[in-house]
């Protein structure tokens, strides 16, 4: 019988031979060598963590919140470098939305069933 965490493993392993995590990789790498972009993008990472945290708590956004995203989002979309990462997330993010649709459809049929 076949170990659930060493298919598990082995799936990690060959997810990071991916040409799409490569690329995802790379593109991180290059943002890092911008100090300034680098900068801008750990800064909206921190506050989308803020907002998530706000969310999960029930709290809600201050118009002051809906004025600092538009202002970071704004920040980060001029720069070419997270323009880039954000891009090959986004074809990385289809891979692993695939993954967890294949990996769920055990739960799915249950409960179609």
């Amino acid at each position: 019988m076949t170990n659930i965490y060493d298919t598990a493993n082995g799936l990690e392993s060959e997810i990071r031979q991916l040409p799409e995590f490569k690329a995802l990789e790379e593109a991180f790498a290059k943002l890092k060598e911008n100090p300034e972009a680098y900068s801008a993008f750990k800064e909206f990472q921190a506050f989308q963590q803020e907002l998530q945290e706000k969310q999960m708590t029930g709290e809600d956004f201050s118009d002051e919140d809906a004025e600092k995203a538009q202002a970071l989002a704004t920040k980060v979309q001029q720069e070419e470098t997270i323009n880039e990462l954000m891009t090959k997330e986004q074809a990385f993010s289809v891979i692993i939305n695939d993954l967890n649709r294949i990996i769920m459809t055990p739960i799915r049929d249950l409960y179609e069933g």
